[in-house]
């Protein structure tokens, strides 16, 4: 039996007038609030050649990017997953500034499957970044960013969750594994699988071992970074990671934080500093969801030829707009339609002063739709040829 034309794909759905609305003033809202900070928007294209897309990436960005073959050229082309490889290309090759470069976008990815059940396959993936500063000053003003960002959508409560990859690379740094055997590694430690862990690490000198054992234990409030001092094998790295840790947690406000070393999520990605942030909107009681992810990711320039420190955050904007409730409708003002050139003057005049306008189309006056109408434009009793807006 022929699928239905109107069926969407799985995981795919269209966005209807008052939920686009609301997505729409919350994008806008969003860039204002990165523009106040001094980012530049820039708009990456949807799909690229695949290995611009990917070139180090990962499998796990590969998987999920969509492919199809260019008519023009034949060469492969991706539909995009992620945007930050993109916005580190047009820092390197198209910008190409040697200081500071603030870049912010906002526009949907595509991915090939979902992560996390109800999740969708087209995210409209929100984000900012910092090129050119390997500053805690920096990874500090991604994270401020990220909680004005979330504030502004009406996120009041927030928990930041903070990790550093270099933990893990200080735990391993003088051991020699196999690639095949570190993944399996930072999987177990991500799901604090201390069994597992325990057997990946049998054979592993017993310090290192032990440091590995104690990981999933570490995590709750940052005095969980005291303990990690006190418990870790020390050393200038491990130090780095725990100092970092320490000084952006002391300048975090306005949000709780809480402090996960085992959590591994991105490893192949991040080069320090990683974070997420939780909240739950008013209304929907306590259970909390991630808003928005980020952190410190130096390497990701390197490929397009300029290894320049990076850090940012991204979100997206569907699952935040299901979180927040819709922001109060502008009434509009309802008219008559008509090619009376004072009427058509009139309208024309009221739409230029930002007002919504809706003419009613001839046998369809009494309709509803989104539009709130609260005022009409109706004859000037007193003015011939004129017209005027009374409340309804």
């Amino acid at each position: 039996m022929p699928m239905s034309a109107w069926v969407l794909p799985d995981h795919i759905a269209d966005v209807l007038p008052s939920e686009a609305r609301h997505i729409e003033e919350l994008r806008r809202s969003l860039i204002d609030t990165a523009r106040g900070y001094g980012y530049e928007l820039v708009m990456p294209p949807l799909l690229e050649h695949l290995e611009s897309l990917l070139t180090g990436t990962g499998e796990a960005l590969d998987l999920q990017t969509f492919k199809l073959v260019d008519q023009l050229s034949g060469r492969t082309l991706g539909l995009r997953a992620d945007s930050t490889p993109q916005v580190a290309r047009i820092d390197a090759h198209l910008l190409n500034r040697q200081g500071v470069t603030r870049l912010s976008y906002c526009g949907p990815v595509v991915h090939t499957r979902i992560d996390r059940p109800l999740a969708s396959r087209e995210p409209l993936q929100f984000g900012a970044e910092i090129y050119g500063h390997a500053s805690l000053e920096a990874d500090l003003e991604v994270i401020e960013l990220a909680q004005a960002c979330l504030q502004t959508a009406g996120i009041a409560d927030l928990l930041l969750d903070m990790a550093d990859v270099r933990v893990i690379d200080a735990v391993l740094a003088d051991v020699p594994l196999d690639p095949a055997h570190v993944l399996r590694l930072h999987a177990a430690l991500a799901a604090k699988d201390v069994a597992e862990i325990d057997r990946l690490s049998c054979d592993l000198p017993e310090r290192v071992r032990a440091d590995l054992l104690v990981l999933p234990t570490l995590h709750g409030d940052v005095s969980v970074l005291d303990e990690a001092q006190a418990r870790l094998q020390s050393s200038d790295a491990m130090q780095a990671a725990l100092d970092s840790l320490r000084w952006l947690s002391s300048h975090v406000q306005g949000m709780r934080v809480s402090v996960d070393l085992a959590d591994l999520r991105g490893y192949a990605y991040y080069t320090g500093m990683r974070f997420a942030m939780f909240g739950a909107a008013p209304g929907h009681g306590t259970s909390a969801a991630e808003l928005a992810r980020g952190g410190r990711y130096d390497e990701v320039g390197a490929v397009f030829g300029r290894n320049r420190p990076a850090v940012g955050f991204s979100l997206d904007l569907k699952e935040l707009v299901a979180m927040v409730p819709p922001r109060p409708l502008v009434a509009a003002i309802r008219a008559p339609w008509g090619m009376d050139a004072s009427l058509r003057k009139a309208v024309a005049r009221l739409r230029a002063q930002g007002q919504t306008v809706v003419c009613s189309l001839p046998g369809h006056e009494h309709e509803v739709d989104e539009f709130h109408c609260d005022r009409e434009l109706v004859p000037d009793p007193h003015v011939a040829d004129a017209w005027t807006v009374r409340n309804i």
